[in-house]
């Protein structure tokens, strides 16, 4: 069975923010999530698949759909556990991408490793989430909370 993405949709109307950086992280994002991921919903016989990621009352969808675009699955996390994780990592890259362009070298690794940690506590948090709806690996996972991140960006 091939239980990968094959393509990722943000939806649109759910995007409320785009600067140039927040676009760049959500275009590497979704080309390294369709090189590589593990995408396997609960009871599914199997994809590939298509995410629509998107946000409605305070709650992340994740809209499924098989290859020939046919209704799969759609699920629904709170978006509460996850908000002050996204709100710290924003913060966090936005005085990172500052920094790069003016502070020491050291500075500059400290606020990478922090911004690394905060990434990877969110993708822990997210999978901790989808347990019982949606198996994914650590690094679909870690893309897959950038590209949340990107949907609850506010300029």
């Amino acid at each position: 069975m091939d239980f990968r993405l094959s393509a990722i949709t943000l939806d649109d109307a759910s995007v409320v923010y785009r600067s140039r950086a927040v676009e760049q992280e959500r275009e590497i994002a979704i080309y390294d999530l369709l090189e590589a991921n593990v995408f396997r919903p609960e009871g599914s016989p199997g994809g590939p698949y298509q995410l629509t990621l998107g946000v409605e009352e305070s709650r992340m969808v994740f809209d499924v759909r098989l290859e020939d675009g046919s209704e799969h699955v759609r699920v629904l996390l709170s978006l509460t556990p996850l908000r002050k994780t996204v709100k710290d990592y924003f913060l966090i890259c936005d005085n990172y991408y500052k920094a790069i362009r003016t502070a020491p070298p050291h500075q500059i690794e400290a606020l990478d490793m922090a911004r690394r940690t905060l990434h990877d506590e969110g993708a822990r948090e997210l999978q901790t989430r989808l347990e019982g709806k949606v198996e994914t690996d650590f690094d679909t996972a870690r893309r897959l909370f950038t590209l949340i991140c990107v949907l609850q960006m506010r300029g």
